[in-house]
């Protein structure tokens, strides 16, 4: 771990995403999904992007690789996949041969903060990744870099309420290293980096709806009744922390200038 990123591969790979843990999250959020509303969400932000054929797309954190898959296949648009999980890109390797999408699609293990390249992407594309991040406005410099003018920046990821928390989610906040904002914090840190065109949302209603649809297709999960406890449990803090006005879910949207 570093000072600007106290999350690194091996933490994030003995904990939060040991492979048994991936392959729990996928069975709630669908076949190459761990992020909420899995494929049905991805599809949906996806087109929202609204980016001609061809178009070049960095998923940031890209997982199981479900959200590329859909990019390429779906939208015709060519993807570079990075992720910090070496556990997560070993299974999303594994999906990409089995899908025939490796002349669009490809996939690498790296840290996002550390990317060098300048005026390439058409857009960077991200699901609740960034939460993982603790130098925030360097990630957007260095993403910002990286787009071609007039490139998108589109992403979803676990926001907070005003402080003070309570004594919970200040727990599970510590215990997964998280490093949250507030919506309005995200929208101004983004245009701090030089985008435009900043549009923030909060669109914890909508999270609330999907957790409470995965929460009952948990009970219907072929696990064992401790492991399905766990998951119930972990689901409806996550609820009970939204309504509760504590956790909150953005979902965000920039351009760099022309």
């Amino acid at each position: 771990m570093t000072e600007s990123n106290p999350i690194d591969q091996d933490f994030l790979d003995s904990s939060q995403y040991e492979e048994a843990s991936i392959l729990q999250y996928e069975s709630i959020y669908g076949e190459d999904f761990v992020s909420p509303g899995g494929r049905e969400v991805a599809a949906e932000l996806i087109a929202k992007m609204a980016l001609a054929p061809a178009a070049r797309v960095l998923d940031v954190g890209c997982g199981l690789g479900g959200s590329a898959f859909i990019m390429a296949d779906k939208f015709d648009l060519r993807v570079d996949g990075i992720d910090l999980s070496k556990n997560m890109l070993a299974l999303a390797q594994r999906k990409l041969l089995a899908k025939g999408l490796a002349g669009k699609v490809e996939l690498r293990w790296g840290d996002c903060l550390d990317l060098q390249c300048s005026d390439y992407y058409d857009a960077v594309y991200s699901r609740d990744v960034f939460l993982h991040i603790a130098d925030k406005p360097r990630l957007f410099r260095v993403l910002h870099a990286a787009l071609k003018p007039g490139g998108k920046l589109f992403f979803t990821d676990y926001c907070c309420g005003p402080k003070p928390w309570s004594d919970e989610f200040t727990a599970y906040v510590a215990s997964r290293a998280y490093t949250l904002h507030t919506v309005d914090a995200y929208a101004e840190l983004i245009a701090c980096a030089g985008f435009e065109q900043v549009d923030a949302s909060d669109v914890t209603p909508r999270f609330i709806e999907l957790q409470q649809a995965e929460l009952q297709n948990i009970e219907s999960l072929a696990l064992p009744q401790p492991v399905r406890n766990k998951l119930q449990q972990s689901w409806r803090q996550k609820i009970e922390r939204a309504v509760a006005g504590d956790q909150r879910w953005g979902l965000f949207s920039a351009v760099k200038a022309e």
